[in-house]
């Protein structure tokens, strides 16, 4: 399973799980690269003791920015390309006797040395272990756990945080079900008493002081049933119920999504290719820090002949502002021509005022960068499209 002819050192270290079924390794690869310099990688083993089958369940490139985190609890962060992953050693001896925090530092120390960034020509020998990724996906999730999260796919393990109370897991479950229900019903003609009354004879139970809360998570799930609008024929905009939609996204063709929010789990890792912009809809979020990013990420479905969802929790601010500063850059058009292309196809967009502020501010960077507009033609859906050169002053 691992290189053998230039592999330079194996680290490894046995990680919590919450499946007793599995036993979970973090293994920490280096070899030379194709530059005659030390790369290194992260893996995420899954061995069954069952039939003592084992196999990879994440790959982590070690890039240039990758960062570690302690979590004071003998659990660390490793966050790289706008991916963050967490691994909690079975104890802090095993995690400072097999040396693989000390491992990854010095990784992290030669990657910043030497530039490693994605798409470069370090690090080209991953792709070994990504075509090889093979857990079961209950076990790719746990992989990908994020801290914070408050809406989780049902089988997605929650890491790092106090035990539920009855309460809690209660409305989990109550959140869970209203939306198999509401799936499923002719909304046009069922009240919400008829969908409170399935929702008690699926549970078995009264729900009387759960009243306010179902309406409140029946007002929010309508709010977000609406098929993801089309924004351009490779991105679209929706909400969390359109990320957590899978026949959807496989019918509309996705296979690139771009989660713009910190609340929000990724529902179907190892199925698509995810980017996680990890922030609130809050007036101090500095959302434009991330656009060159994202702007990248999408590039890149465009270029893959894919199709890319942009989502919040809603779709009306977060990823609104991110898919209207993309169209900015990648059509050249100003914010007001971009904003009204933008809430043309979704009528609900509306970035908060600071949004509002950052993608103004956006506008006047990628002029003071040196975009010129040289041709006026047809563009994207009948409006006017700038044909920009990228000219250094």
């Amino acid at each position: 399973m691992f290189f053998s002819d230039s592999l330079l050192s194996l680290q490894a270290v046995r990680l919590e799980s919450v499946f007793p079924q599995c036993t979970r390794y973090m293994v920490v690869v280096s070899t030379n690269g194709r530059q005659d310099t030390e790369e290194s990688v992260v893996l995420g083993m899954d061995f069954s003791p069952s039939d003592s089958s084992c196999s990879i369940g994440m790959v982590l490139p070690l890039w240039s920015d990758t960062r570690i985190h302690l979590d004071g609890d003998g659990g660390f962060s490793v966050s790289t390309d706008n991916k963050i992953h967490i691994f909690k050693p079975v104890s802090v001896q095993a995690m400072w006797w097999v040396s693989a925090l000390q491992s990854l530092h010095k990784a992290c120390e030669v990657a910043h040395c030497h530039s490693y960034f994605p798409g470069s020509l370090f690090l080209t020998w991953v792709s070994y272990y990504q075509s090889r990724v093979s857990s079961d996906q209950a076990f790719i999730n746990e992989w990908n756990a994020m801290q914070d999260v408050l809406s989780h796919r049902a089988d997605s393990p929650v890491l790092f945080s106090e035990v539920p109370t009855e309460r809690e897991r209660t409305e989990r479950l109550i959140k869970t079900r209203l939306r198999e229900i509401m799936t499923q019903k002719d909304l046009e003609n069922v009240t919400s008493k008829d969908i409170r009354t399935e929702l008690e004879m699926q549970m078995v139970c009264n729900l009387r002081e759960f009243k306010e809360y179902i309406d409140n998570e029946m007002i929010i799930i309508l709010g977000q049933m609406d098929r993801p609008s089309e924004i351009f024929e490779h991105v679209y905009l929706g909400s969390e119920w359109n990320a957590s939609n899978l026949e959807e996204l496989q019918n509309t063709g996705v296979q690139y999504i771009l989660n713009v929010t910190r609340e929000i789990d990724n529902f179907f890792p190892g199925l698509f290719e995810y980017h996680n912009i990890r922030v609130y809809d809050e007036e101090a979020t500095d959302l434009l820090a991330y656009w060159n990013d994202t702007y990248k990420f999408i590039s890149r479905a465009k270029k893959a002949g894919a199709k890319c969802l942009v989502h919040c929790k809603m779709g009306v601010s977060r990823s609104a502002s991110t898919v209207i500063a993309y169209a900015m850059k990648e059509y050249g058009w100003d914010l007001k021509q971009a904003f009204e292309y933008v809430k043309e196809r979704r009528a609900v967009t509306k970035p908060n005022p600071s949004f509002m502020r950052q993608l103004e501010e956006y506008q006047g960077i990628l002029m003071a960068r040196g975009w010129r507009i040289v041709h006026m033609g047809s563009g994207v859906g009948g409006y006017a499209c700038a044909t920009m050169h990228l000219h250094f002053l």
